[in-house]
């Protein structure tokens, strides 16, 4: 079954909620690395490394190819660029919201100031 657009944040935005996988995408953003060159910073087994990959593979946020022995891990960035585009979105609506919420008390303050208040400014 597809993943939608929403359940697709949804997916990304779990796999990044996890301090050890955004460095992983950190790193990644580098260029591409081996499960023992993401592994070295950490204080954790291979095994839990090969898990956090997993969940950042299934997110599609990286892919891992095959070098012979080497196993090369890279970043997708599709994924990042459809979180990028719902935050903009996010943010434009929200400024528009705020943008009328702030024209409205400018003339709801405008209509409530006495004539004497006008006067002294």
């Amino acid at each position: 079954m597809p993943v939608t657009a929403p359940d697709r944040l949804d997916v990304v935005f779990a796999a990044l909620s996890d301090p050890t996988r955004r460095s992983i995408v950190r790193r990644l953003a580098d260029g591409e690395a081996t499960v023992l060159e993401l592994a070295e910073p950490f204080p954790i087994s291979l095994p839990a490394i090969s898990r956090h990959l997993k969940v950042l593979e299934r997110a599609g946020l990286i892919s891992r190819g095959r070098d012979g022995q080497r196993r090369p891990c890279q970043l997708r960035p599709e994924p990042l660029v459809e979180i990028a585009a719902w935050a903009e979105h996010t943010r434009a609506a929200w400024e528009q919201r705020l943008d009328r919420l702030d024209a409205h008390l400018r003339r709801t303050s405008d209509r409530t100031a006495s004539p004497q208040t006008l006067e002294k400014s």
